[in-house]
């Protein structure tokens, strides 16, 4: 594939002096890319034979790196020191937008045991793969990012303390042709560095926000997919960065604007035969069905890994396209679940995933959810006619964060699929985020009640 790199390419593009940087990295459990820059030689000499090691606070850090309290993995009691960061080969690519630089993503193990680190995302999502593997399953997946492109920096936009920002459109844009030509210099430069790093794009579209856009990538294996998500999301950043503008994965940017979602795809194929395992006689098969009713049946205590932040709830607005309530039809996007495609492309879409995801962790509970409803026979309720925004007797997506946290805490299926470490892990992480903005005095409520009260 374009972009993909292999060891002796590298060796020769080193030697060569076409590359002598390598970003050696790995998702942390916010989605970022973490990890060093290294030299290509050094590289090639020393870090490929054993990896390299990182502080393993990086897994309990908040958004501003500050260290919290209350984890089992790793504490100031224990003294906070390395795991390893080890090199998966596969995922070695171009990173073009970077002057003479290679990536590679890595897996995390225990410095002294070399055991996986299982609460790092990357081994979430692979303990669900090897779960599925042993069902007979290979999953596929697909992930469709929108975001927000503004006429002005980073740097710009914090200064003005992200109010009054100038998007790139000054109407809504969705499917228009027109008014993204406006934006081409930076649409065009990610959708062509992201083909030349071997993250295939399939499409880029105006959305249903000002200056809001999505580009569409090619659907892969779940972990390959889940390894471009975070690519694609770190490059887009940095492209606008580089054109001075900026760019915003946030779920819900402002009251009044559409959220921003990542729709997730997902189909299971037999791993032997590899033909899909979700259509039988042209029509869907019991897997698919089972493994949608497992998936809507887990919705409440899953929606944690669906949307891991307190503003990714603000997005769940009746009539805004994203959804409400938990219910699938055929190709209605009123609906949490939305069924599409036909013969081998049969697939289901969540539409309940944000931009703000961690796809590690959406995609390893997608599949925890659906292996169970295969394994029980889950079968999903009638399929929605209709809107379903404002149907009767419809179990609705969790609203708040704190409710989200209390379902995914006492969730059986969590625990046996992901482990109690994992679950505790994460449960901790979101505790703090809900206590962290409980604390906070926000500008809604200065103009709410700084004078009137």
């Amino acid at each position: 594939m374009q972009g993909m790199l292999d060891l002796s390419t590298l060796e020769g593009m080193v030697e060569a002096g076409e590359i002598d940087t390598i970003l050696v990295v790995f998702p942390d459990h916010l989605a970022r890319l973490m990890g060093k820059r290294v030299t290509g030689r050094y590289f090639l000499d020393d870090l490929i034979k054993g990896g390299m090691g990182a502080c393993n606070y990086l897994l309990t850090v908040d958004m501003e790196m500050n260290p919290l309290a209350g984890f089992e993995y790793t504490s100031w009691e224990k003294g906070y020191g390395d795991f390893r960061a080890v090199p998966d080969m596969t995922t070695l690519r171009l990173v073009p937008w970077l002057e003479k630089t290679a990536l590679v993503m890595c897996d995390l193990v225990e410095e002294e045991t070399g055991e996986p680190v299982e609460v790092s995302p990357r081994r979430i999502l692979r303990r669900q793969i090897e779960r599925a593997a042993e069902a007979g399953m290979k999953i596929m997946a697909g992930s469709e990012l929108e975001f927000y492109l503004y006429d002005e920096s980073y740097r710009s936009v914090r200064q003005k303390r992200y109010h009054g920002l100038v998007p790139s459109s000054d109407y809504i844009i969705d499917y228009h042709v027109m008014d993204p030509s406006k934006d081409e210099d930076v649409i065009r430069t990610i959708r062509n560095q992201m083909d030349a790093a071997g993250v295939p794009v399939e499409f880029s579209k105006g959305e249903w926000g000002l200056g809001q856009h999505e580009i569409n990538l090619r659907y892969a294996e779940v972990l390959e997919m889940s390894d471009r998500h975070v690519i694609y999301k770190n490059g887009v950043k940095e492209m606008a960065n580089q054109a001075g503008r900026a760019i915003s994965f946030m779920a819900k940017i402002n009251r009044a604007a559409a959220g921003s979602s990542c729709h997730i795809h997902l189909s299971a194929w037999d791993e032997k035969s590899g033909r899909s395992l979700f259509t039988k006689d042209h029509a869907p098969s019991k897997t698919f069905m089972h493994f949608l009713g497992g998936m809507m049946a887990a919705t409440g205590e899953m929606a944690l890994m669906y949307a891991p932040t307190v503003n990714s709830y603000k997005r769940f607005q009746p009539g805004s396209f994203a959804p409400t309530r938990v219910a699938w039809g055929r190709d209605n996007r009123t609906c949490g679940y939305r069924i599409v495609g036909h013969g081998e492309s049969l697939r289901i879409e969540s539409r309940i995933p944000g931009a703000d995801i961690n796809p590690y962790l959406t995609y390893a509970a997608a599949i925890a959810a659906g292996l169970q409803g295969v394994a029980q026979e889950i079968d999903p309720p009638a399929e929605m006619k209709g809107d379903a925004y404002y149907a009767e007797g419809v179990q609705q997506v969790p609203m708040n964060l704190r409710d989200a946290i209390d379902q995914f805490a006492a969730s059986d299926l969590a625990k046996s699929a992901f482990g109690q470490e994992v679950v505790d892990h994460y449960v901790r992480l979101a505790r703090i985020e809900q206590e962290t903005i409980d604390r906070e005095v926000t500008d809604w409520e200065l103009i709410r009640y700084f004078e009137r009260i």
